[in-house]
């Protein structure tokens, strides 16, 4: 893995050098445009919008324009000036209950490696937060953006989840939200005993992409000149309360078939 960051936590009066790393990768695949007649690939090109001339990667800059025509020019020194503190430090501002935390504001995970001077350290912060059960919430810049985060132990590791600040979430007043419906209660008693029935211990390993693999298999035929078959089918709105609970029932007994097929085998 290759770092993408480089810089220090800090807590109280103390530093600790890490580095950041990314925890996640897509899987996906990889399409390009074509022009449709001959198949040829589509490139795409930086032009000056007032001459149509193709710019070099060299003369290109960023820029701002703080009112209509007028720009102010911004280079990556600039971007550090604006706080040179906060983009080279992860800097803890408070502890608190990771309970505390709604898991909506969730965005991105990092892991946190140290230095080599840094490993007692390191520990030294890991094991406290592992003993107080709390996390760290901090505040960093990467990639000219400031991000609000959460610090926290995982085994061995200390993780940093990037989350949203307030001002990012969207209020959902205009939404058109039930509020209190006539539901029967023998009804949510038969979704409850659904909800029973499906329940197990999570395991992430259980579950994968498999759209993407459906996809590959769409593409392998297709190379091979094959018709790809359509694979699932378009669920049926279901509207009336009626056919709700007729489903509900129909769903409680198809997994009960299931269940029993298991205890034979």
């Amino acid at each position: 893995m290759r770092a993408i960051w480089q810089g220090s936590i800090s807590f109280g009066l103390i530093n600790i050098p890490v580095r950041l790393y990314s925890a996640t990768k897509e899987r996906k695949l990889s399409f390009n445009y074509l022009r449709k007649e001959d198949l040829c690939p589509i490139k795409y090109v930086k032009v000056c919008r007032n001459s149509g001339e193709e710019v070099p990667y060299d003369d290109i800059v960023k820029g701002y324009e703080y009112k209509k025509g007028d720009w102010v020019v911004l280079s990556d020194e600039d971007f550090k000036k604006a706080d040179v503190k906060k983009t080279n430090t992860i800097e803890v501002f408070q502890f608190a209950s990771e309970k505390e935390i709604d898991p909506s504001l969730y965005e991105k995970f990092y892991y946190l490696e140290p230095v080599k001077e840094a490993r007692k350290a390191y520990v030294l912060l890991r094991e406290a937060l592992k003993k107080s059960k709390k996390v760290g919430i901090a505040k960093f810049v990467l990639r000219t953006k400031e991000k609000l985060a959460v610090v926290r132990p995982m085994d061995n590791l200390i993780i940093l989840d990037a989350i949203r600040f307030a001002d990012e979430i969207r209020e959902p007043e205009e939404l058109n939200i039930p509020g209190k419906e006539k539901i029967e209660n023998k009804d949510i008693e038969i979704a409850v005993k659904l909800i029973d029935q499906l329940t197990e211990v999570f395991k992430l390993e259980k579950y994968h992409d498999t759209y993407t693999e459906e996809l590959e298999r769409v593409i392998s035929e297709k190379s091979k000149g094959k018709v790809p078959e359509a694979k699932g089918e378009i669920p049926v709105p279901v509207t009336e309360m009626e056919d709700i609970m007729a489903k509900l029932r129909e769903s409680l007994a198809q997994h009960a078939k299931k269940e029993k097929v298991k205890v034979r085998r």
